[in-house]
């Protein structure tokens, strides 16, 4: 189990990535859905629609998990944080979603009156998900560890991704 203040966690989460947001359906079945997202103070932020599936999930079941990764040909490098969900409202939702906003679109989508004000509008909640566990995984160290390296030393072993 990774830590939240290793090396590779945090390079993954302080990224301007897209993350796949885990929340459980009404029937145990999982809702997987991208997401953007924020990392601060320990905790993952994602700014998503009041009425969104994600968002009643989480009314009804007050957990998640949160997945970033890089894939790369030479090695997948992630993290996934599991733990309690809640949702935040008002002025605090607002303020995450603005600075959530701001790292995904430019200031030119942000006041193109066709985008920013309508980011504004939907997004009128914000997920915050304080981890319990953290899982992490890079494949260049397994590549050194089980396979000696040969996936580095041969990029072509590993197929590109469509």
């Amino acid at each position: 189990m990774a830590k939240l203040n290793d090396k590779l966690v945090q390079e993954l989460l302080q990224g301007r990535r897209v993350a796949c947001l885990a929340t459980e359906n009404a029937d145990g079945s999982m809702h997987l859905t991208s997401v953007w997202y924020m990392f601060e103070e320990g905790s993952a932020y994602v700014a998503t629609f009041s009425r969104a599936v994600k968002a009643r999930n989480l009314q009804a079941r007050p957990k998640a998990s949160l997945m970033v990764d890089i894939r790369e040909t030479v090695g997948a490098r992630g993290v996934t944080l599991m733990g309690a969900a809640e949702i935040l409202t008002g002025e605090a939702s607002r303020q995450w979603n603005e600075r959530i906003h701001r790292r995904y679109l430019s200031k030119a989508a942000l006041a193109d009156p066709r985008v920013g004000p309508v980011f504004a509008q939907w997004d009128d909640i914000t997920i915050k998900l304080t981890p319990e566990r953290v899982v992490a995984w890079d494949m260049r160290e397994a590549d050194k560890a089980a396979f000696g390296g040969t996936f580095a030393a041969n990029p072509g072993y590993l197929l590109l991704l469509e």
